[in-house]
């Protein structure tokens, strides 16, 4: 079931050649890892903490000035933005922070981890922050959040940068189905992630993390694949909160948001990897007809649903257009 609704050996090949081909026509699209960038060791000696009624949010913050929020996917962490970080804390105020149910957030007892109680999180985050506004950068189910976060906090949004992610008519993918199967079971986390963080090789392969979700998934360190997934099965406690972010994503948490999207006037860019198999193909199409304000698609060929970590550059390119800042 994982190889049948994940991905297809054809599309691989296909994305790759995609790759190949238009390199020479994405002067900013560079693969793997930049010659110079934030580590492991980096993040972590960067990490901080908030006290709020949600727990102890974890979170990265760099630069100075008007705020950027930056939103992870699944099972990722706030690591995954450490290239955009490098190339934007220079424009804008970076704040980052790790999911309630992943990453290094310390979730409160008892405490919810469903995208409602996400924004909700990200509200209070902000304000603890002394952060009124932001320019909000999202993948994933990111996006879903983001989302939300705007039809809800509409003045706190000065623009949104969309990339592969939920949509209305596609949330959750049915690719996902596995994932929710297993979480409705409890067993995703013994199932998939465990494997997967004590055998690097693994969630590098076609079946793990890497294949599935990146574009070169041999250029993943074990390092970074340590520290997205050892959290996640660091106790019980932390599998049933993994499992309860995975269910939170059915039923459908943007049932019923179009209209509201179609009312934004928030300046909002859509940036979307074709490689991406999990997400449908005419999602990028969707949004762009549906915000009130789209600034239209660039389509990244070949990349796959995490692009954001691999290309940093061409995701602080477009960030720094929407926002009106030059390089």
């Amino acid at each position: 079931m994982q190889r049948r609704q994940f991905m297809e050996a054809a599309l691989g090949t296909l994305a790759a050649g995609a790759l190949t081909a238009c390199a020479s026509n994405v002067g900013t699209m560079t693969s793997g890892e930049p010659s110079k960038s934030t580590d492991v060791e980096d993040w972590v000696a960067a990490r901080r903490y908030v006290e709020t009624r949600f727990g102890r949010v974890a979170y990265v913050e760099r630069g100075t000035g008007q705020a950027a929020l930056f939103l992870h996917g699944f099972p990722l962490n706030s690591f995954q933005w450490r290239g955009a970080f490098d190339r934007l804390s220079k424009y804008r105020r970076c704040v980052a922070p790790d999911w309630m149910g992943l990453g290094y957030t310390q979730v409160a007892a008892g405490q919810g981890v469903t995208p409602d109680a996400q924004v909700a999180m990200l509200a209070t985050l902000l304000d603890t922050l002394s952060i009124p506004t932001v320019d909000i950068v999202a993948n994933d189910s990111g996006g879903a959040i983001a989302q939300l976060f705007l039809i809800r906090y509409t003045t706190r949004v000065r623009t949104l940068l969309l990339t592969n992610c939920d949509t209305e008519p596609d949330s959750p993918p049915p690719a996902l189905q596995p994932v929710l199967d297993m979480s409705r079971a409890g067993t995703f986390a013994d199932t998939w992630i465990g494997p997967w963080a004590a055998d690097k090789n693994l969630a590098r392969s076609k079946t793990g993390l890497g294949g599935l979700t990146y574009t070169y998934p041999e250029r993943l360190s074990d390092e970074t694949i340590d520290y997205y997934l050892s959290p996640l099965v660091s106790s019980p406690q932390r599998k049933t909160l993994l499992h309860a972010y995975a269910l939170g994503l059915d039923p459908n948490p943007l049932a019923g948001i179009e209209p509201a999207l179609r009312k934004s006037s928030v300046p909002t860019r859509i940036l979307w990897g074709t490689g991406d198999d999990i997400f449908s193909a005419a999602s990028p199409g969707y949004l762009d007809r549906t915000f009130g304000n789209s600034r239209g698609v660039r389509e990244v060929p070949g990349a796959k649903l995490f692009w954001p970590e691999e290309f940093p550059d061409l995701l602080a390119e477009e960030a720094r257009n929407l926002w009106g800042v030059s390089g």
